[in-house]
């Protein structure tokens, strides 16, 4: 059986499109690379074309795994490795070898790997998160090789404040940065954070309990953990109905999670801002921005109330 993957036509367009030709060309030498190396077969594609290209590989020493080829300058491959390395499967997936300079992790496939959008009921959605939240975070072997959650705030800010065509969305941008500062004041634990915890990053487990994947690795208070979960209960209309969800979530996650109200709300706002601005950073186009800033205002009338 041939090792190496064989990519169909839309597949190199896409790859090309979002990651450029020389890394399609580099990837097609490493799957060779990493085919000998980890004793991979059966390569299946998984199509997100985010921060990494992802394959779905057997391994004759690890079994089932997911092969993640990254930039090898990219810091996020180091970071993930570096956490997931850090908690050793405790709720996380379990991270088994990588390359970190050629931006390449080996890590076990979760399975059936059913990601917690798919449950339709929002009360037990609120359920999982809070039993994974709980008691998760730790601190870092090594804090430095981290960035911080304030670094991240800190540099979309001051990308935005360079875009001449979007500065309703840098106010936004700015005001971000003042809260989040803030509460960074009265929340300061210096502990290792997922950084991306939401829905599509926490999969079901053949035992039957979730399992978290994909962190990005960052430094700062737990409570910075907890607004992607909450931004991705959003939808695209913004309704009365939508309202009231987001301010029962926030309302369920106080109780649970022992997190002031308006704690929660701040920080979905900050969360809120830093990601329609990373949308702009990652070329969203000018006719998109009336729908990024609507998904802030939303999150700053939350804040508001």
């Amino acid at each position: 059986m041939n090792k190496r993957y064989s990519f169909k036509q839309n597949e190199v367009e896409k790859i090309i499109n979002r990651f450029g030709k020389a890394f399609y060309e580099r990837v097609l030498r490493d799957i060779e690379v990493y085919a000998e190396k980890w004793a991979l077969t059966s390569f299946q594609l998984i199509p997100s074309y985010s921060a990494n290209l992802v394959f779905i590989c057997d391994s004759a020493s690890f079994g089932s795994v997911v092969l993640k080829l990254g930039n090898p300058s990219s810091r996020e491959t180091f970071t993930e490795f570096n956490t997931l390395y850090r908690y050793n499967g405790r709720r996380f997936c379990k991270v088994f070898d990588a390359d970190i300079e050629n931006g390449a992790i080996l890590e076990e496939r979760v399975q059936p790997g059913n990601p917690l959008r798919d449950e339709s009921s929002l009360d037990k959605r609120l359920a999982v998160f809070c039993s994974l939240y709980k008691g998760l975070h730790i601190t870092p072997a090594k804090e430095e090789i981290y960035p911080t959650y304030t670094e991240w705030v800190g540099r979309i800010t001051a990308y935005m404040s360079k875009r001449q065509d979007c500065k309703k969305l840098y106010v936004h941008m700015k005001k971000a940065k003042d809260i989040c500062l803030s509460v960074s004041n009265l929340y300061s634990q210096k502990m290792l954070l997922h950084g991306d915890f939401h829905h599509d990053n926490i999969l079901l487990g053949n035992d039957g309990k979730y399992v978290i994947i994909d962190p990005k690795g960052v430094i700062g208070d737990p409570v910075f953990d907890v607004p992607r979960f909450i931004l991705n209960e959003f939808s695209d209309e913004i309704t009365t109905e939508l309202y009231k969800k987001i301010n029962d979530i926030i309302c369920i996650l106080e109780k649970n999670l022992n997190i002031p109200n308006d704690i929660l709300k701040q920080c979905l706002y900050v969360e809120t801002a830093m990601g329609v601005c990373w949308s702009v950073e990652d070329g969203t186009t000018p006719e998109e921005y009336e729908s990024l800033i609507k998904k802030v205002a939303f999150a700053e009338t939350i804040l508001n109330t």
